[in-house]
């Protein structure tokens, strides 16, 4: 066979595969998906509230959840799967959270209208979209570029304009927006980053997963006193991808 007739072959491929993944995805209600996964999450909420201390969604993070589009934020080839509460793998060895989780950490950090807040790893943009519905600006920083062009793209297509992205070292924070109303940490570090709670208001959260690389970790809620002391409370076991450094 020829150079350019497997070349005409192999693009006939994706167009199909393209093809066939619209189709499929085309004839999912993706409403009800994302209802049937409120009533999942409401379900977690309540089986976990011993240790996180929040029994039910807020109407604010519920609001969120039924209303941000999950599909629009993992790979074509696995938007079926987008309202499982599950990760899913989103490439560069990196995962889009299960969404309990994402609606956990958002409740944890107890959000407010006119809030301005920070996320540290953007990935798939989804935590941030959540963010978005229940504050009025998001700061988020990926350091992994691929990520974080694609999750641009798809908070542009999705509508946030209230979603500010950029690239970089998310360890130290983004001091020239700081100090924020809360910090929302989606990658695992073995430590708590001193310039995260630096960038915090006085009575402002940190929510953050806390320990070693490759084990579970404790989803931390630190709070900054007016004094400057960070208060900190534990609350459930999690794994998370490990939170990378710049060099």
């Amino acid at each position: 066979m020829s150079t350019r007739r497997r070349f005409l072959q192999f693009i006939s491929q994706l167009l199909f595969g393209a093809a066939a993944v619209e189709t499929a995805t085309a004839q999912i209600d993706f409403a009800a998906a994302r209802a049937r996964l409120v009533r999942e999450v409401e379900d977690d909420m309540r089986a976990t509230a011993s240790n996180t201390g929040r029994s039910a969604l807020s109407p604010a993070v519920h609001r969120a959840l039924a209303t941000v589009p999950r599909e629009r934020f993992v790979p074509s080839s696995l938007a079926r799967y987008a309202y499982d509460n599950r990760p899913l793998p989103i490439g560069e060895d990196q995962t889009i959270s299960q969404p309990f989780i994402v609606a956990l950490m958002t409740e944890l950090l107890e959000p407010k209208a006119g809030d301005r807040v920070l996320e540290v790893g953007t990935g798939s943009g989804y935590q941030a979209a959540v963010l978005a519905e229940c504050v009025a600006q998001v700061y988020s920083i990926e350091i992994l570029a691929p990520l974080a062009e694609r999750a641009r793209v798809a908070l542009d297509a999705a509508g946030y304009r209230n979603v500010q992205t950029r690239t970089g070292d998310g360890y130290l924070g983004w001091p020239e927006a700081a100090p924020f109303d809360g910090i929302l940490v989606t990658a695992a570090p073995d430590h708590v980053p001193p310039a995260l709670v630096e960038q915090l208001k006085p009575g402002a959260r940190l929510v953050i997963p806390v320990g070693p690389r490759g084990l579970t970790q404790e989803l931390l809620v630190i709070r900054k006193e007016a004094d400057g002391r960070a208060v900190t409370r534990r609350t459930i076991l999690v794994r998370f991808v490990p939170l990378t450094r710049g060099r």
